[in-house]
């Protein structure tokens, strides 16, 4: 709708995980290294953890659209699967075939495996939002870590998912799974003004955007203190207020309309309560009442007076 208005080929901020507007911070350089590092040498386990919406399945999909052919990858995306269905799927996604019973399966998977393994192919497992698999899921994963030969792993699996994973991994019960993990690697939100910034200017251009000061300085300010840096939250922020300054007629998006935006979408930054919009400290409010703090005064007076009552000077000797 707003596209033409604001002289885009295709809007810049869907809420969709398209690779074409990755972004690569440092830290999703970081993560790419060690994917890449993971798949090439072999790596048995690989866990990626990010806050939601930080990127992690745009980053998936990037990477997927670039691995040889000679890399067959099983990638799944919804983790709430029984056993059973957790094999059906691994399955169907790796073309093993022939099968009935789970030790079937294992038996045509392992041959499956063997055989592209022996001619040098790689086998990848990929399962996102890995928070919300189940200990039993996840223990069938530790164990089909065991497809291997004497020098690397026939299988390859990645997981990610959300902060949570992390403790999801440090269940006791999974103590073992955890060991395996050869690679662990954190993808994080945007540090600051500057960085989103660039991340804005980077998605316009790859919209074909003739400018790139659509967003004021005090607009992409704002932003980032209403997105915390979180690539999802500045989308979703950014599309709705091009669409309310096409709406308005406005070349420039302004401050206020992103202020207008997140008021709408509860996204307004989080502030202390003890902190005036201008930034400074509310007075503490009184712990006592009038009447309470007449008393202690007085109290304290009189044991004041007291005190110096009581006080006998200290002579001075002489020497």
């Amino acid at each position: 709708m707003y596209a033409e208005f604001y002289g885009l080929k295709e809007l810049p901020f869907a809420l969709t995980p398209d690779p074409r507007f990755i972004y690569f911070t440092p830290s999703h350089t970081e993560v790419m290294a060690n994917l890449h590092y993971g798949i090439e040498s072999g790596k048995g386990l690989v866990v990626v953890t990010g806050e939601v919406g930080t990127g992690k399945t745009t980053i998936l999909r990037w990477m997927m659209q670039r691995l040889d052919r000679t890399v067959l990858v099983a990638y799944i995306f919804n983790p709430r699967l029984s056993v059973p269905e957790f094999y059906q799927h691994v399955a169907t996604l790796l073309d093993v075939q022939k099968w009935e019973t789970k030790s079937e399966l294992l038996l045509e998977l392992g041959r499956a495996l063997e055989s592209r393994h022996s001619r040098g192919l790689r086998t990848v497992l990929i399962v996102d939002e890995a928070q919300g698999l189940s200990p039993h899921v996840l223990e069938e994963i530790r164990l089909l870590s065991n497809f291997e030969s004497n020098t690397a792993k026939q299988l390859q699996i990645i997981l990610t998912g959300q902060p949570e994973l992390r403790e999801v991994l440090n269940n006791p019960d999974l103590r073992q799974l955890k060991q395996r993990i050869a690679l662990r690697c954190v993808i994080k939100a945007l540090p600051n003004v500057e960085e989103t910034d660039r991340y804005i200017i980077s998605r316009l251009l790859v919209a074909g955007a003739e400018r790139t000061d659509i967003f004021s300085p005090s607009a992409v300010d704002y932003i980032f203190r209403c997105s915390e840096g979180i690539p999802r939250n500045i989308n979703n922020l950014c599309d709705n207020a091009l669409l309310a300054g096409y709406a308005a007629g406005e070349t420039v998006i302004s401050r206020s309309i992103i202020e207008e935006v997140a008021e709408t979408f509860d996204m307004l930054p989080r502030m202390s309560s003890a902190m005036k919009p201008d930034g400074e400290r509310e007075a503490p409010a009184n712990a006592f009442t009038s009447t309470g703090r007449a008393e202690l005064w007085a109290a304290g007076t009189a044991a004041k007076e007291n005190d110096q009552e009581n006080v006998r000077p200290i002579p001075i000797e002489s020497t």
